[in-house]
């Protein structure tokens, strides 16, 4: 007879292995695609997921400046940063934004969807954001 145990045992950091994926954001909506992003970099959708193991994988995201927002967000939505001086508040609307500087507007949808502790920057680092179809990840692809 054949007896199988089977084990509870958590993943440790140095059994974790990381894919690539490839996300192409022409026409999709920030908000419903930032919590698939955000998954992707926790590694929820593992078996072995741990949320206090940074077990999530590789995300390369093509074609950041061809998003879409739902309703009128495109005019109404702000994008605010502060650089710490009198007078240093600046303001953006998402129009202004997806020309200026397209990939700014993806990376803090999906940092506002991880979890606000040590292991967010770490997550964040696995994220690359490229504003059109051309990306230096190739490789990784098996793309040539």
């Amino acid at each position: 007879m054949i007896h199988l145990t089977q084990s509870t045992k958590p993943i440790s950091a140095k059994n974790i292995k990381r894919i690539w994926h490839l996300i192409d954001l022409k026409d999709q909506v920030v908000g419903r695609i930032a919590p698939k992003i955000s998954s992707l970099l926790q590694g929820k959708e593992k078996a072995d997921y741990a949320p206090y193991l940074d077990a999530g994988d590789f995300v390369v995201l093509i074609n950041s400046a061809k998003v879409v927002f739902t309703g009128s967000k495109m005019k109404d939505k702000k994008y605010t940063r502060f650089s710490g001086y009198p007078g240093g508040l600046h303001i953006a609307s998402a129009e202004e934004l997806i020309v200026k500087n397209p990939n700014r507007i993806i990376e803090e949808a999906v940092s506002g969807m991880l979890p606000k502790n040590k292991l967010r920057a770490k997550r964040m680092a696995r994220l690359f954001v490229f504003p059109d179809e051309r990306h230096s990840y190739k490789s990784r692809f098996g793309t040539k």
